[in-house]
């Protein structure tokens, strides 16, 4: 089973993405900003990460930063999800190390289809 680390700093989007990849046959972690991702890493890296952009401490962006120059830190796929629609936020990001992008509000059939483009099911 693989292993997801979902990080957003709003407990409902966590908990709706944990059910659906749930039945996806991913194993979750959370945290609720990019700092209490960058230490979850630091324990164990997972397959793959679900990354919000805004969030009180250490934003997304920031987080995708350090997370890249860890050891391991190349390994996970990580999946931006958030409201950030314009190209520029879109470009950076990919830029930065991101493998992929979601937008908000999202559901299985999204996510099935992101993860199924990377490789991850």
């Amino acid at each position: 089973m693989k292993n997801c680390l979902v990080v957003d700093d709003s407990n409902v989007i966590r908990k709706v993405a944990r059910r659906i990849l749930e039945e996806m046959n991913f194993a979750i972690d959370e945290a609720a900003d990019g700092q209490e991702a960058l230490d979850k890493c630091r324990q164990g890296m997972p397959d793959v990460i679900l990354l919000d952009w805004n969030m009180p401490v250490m934003d997304g962006m920031d987080f995708l930063i350090a997370l890249r120059q860890e050891e391991n830190g190349q390994a996970p796929k990580v999946i931006f999800c958030t409201t950030e629609n314009d190209v520029g936020h879109i470009m950076k990001a990919m830029r930065s190390g991101a493998n992929e992008y979601i937008m908000k509000p999202f559901d299985k059939e999204i996510f099935e289809a992101k993860f199924s483009e990377i490789g991850l099911i």
